[in-house]
């Protein structure tokens, strides 16, 4: 069934390439203000798309990316013709960001959302030293290590991915909490996690091995514990043209050489 949509808007980020092609987009399309589009077109890569859609949560509106950056994962094809047809016919994917709650040992307390992953990362040449709960109940006493992050689907092709994490279905209820370089235990490899669950991560000898933790762009330094969960209040809406669908390319990533 075709989607029935009044206007477009189209945002890009600061490089010539979206420049340029938003300019060509506005002259055949013409012009509407982002906060008032239904549909934003969103022109650069795979950071700039992970921005908008989190300028534009829970707002009702819709995310159509087209790559104009480098690796352009969560992007579709550039095409200037036929534009409004393939919005119409694109599939929805609707997903819920994590919530991260970070404890500084300054006595603050910041929440941010991830729509790809939270990290935890070592801040020194030291290890960290952590200790790892899963809905209130200890599974890991001490995990030393680089770091540890919780992956949703969407973000198990990113950062996940390079530390050897699993590659996760886009409609998989599920969360992959993977390491960064164990130490010990050196065979641990990580687990896949209901995405019903609250992740709760406390930072041992804090003053030893500081530990900062990370909500995709959102950065607090010297944690004294991290909780986390999926945020089921919040949506983000993503668009994908159903030849070259999300859970296509998470598929095929699979079986990349």
């Amino acid at each position: 069934m075709a989607r029935s949509f009044r206007s477009l808007s189209f945002v890009a980020t600061n490089t010539p390439e979206a420049l340029a092609s938003r300019e060509e987009l506005i002259r055949t399309y013409g012009y509407t203000p982002p906060e008032e589009a239904d549909v934003l077109v969103v022109l650069g890569g795979d950071g700039f798309m992970l921005q908008n859609l989190h300028d534009t949560m829970n707002s009702g509106r819709l995310i159509y990316g087209m790559n104009r950056g480098s690796v352009g994962f969560l992007m579709n094809d550039y095409r200037v013709d036929d534009l409004p047809e393939r919005i119409a016919i694109a599939t929805e994917n609707d997903f819920h960001p994590l919530k991260m709650t970070a404890y500084g040992e300054d006595g603050s307390e910041t929440i941010a959302l991830a729509i790809n992953e939270v990290s935890l990362l070592r801040q020194s040449y030291q290890a960290a030293k952590l200790r790892v709960l899963i809905d209130g109940h200890e599974r890991l006493d001490e995990l030393i290590c680089d770091g540890l992050m919780v992956a949703t689907p969407v973000g198990s092709t990113a950062y996940n991915l390079s530390a050897h994490g699993p590659i996760l279905p886009l409609d998989a209820p599920l969360l992959a909490l993977t390491p960064v370089c164990p130490f010990r235990p050196r065979r641990w490899r990580g687990a896949l996690l209901p995405d019903r669950v609250k992740v709760s991560v406390e930072i041992l000898e804090e003053r030893k091995r500081p530990v900062n933790a990370v909500a995709d762009n959102i950065e607090v330094k010297s944690v004294l514990k991290v909780e986390i969960e999926q945020a089921k209040d919040i949506t983000a809406r993503i668009l994908s043209d159903p030849d070259h669908s999300w859970s296509e390319r998470i598929l095929a990533e699979q079986f990349a050489n």
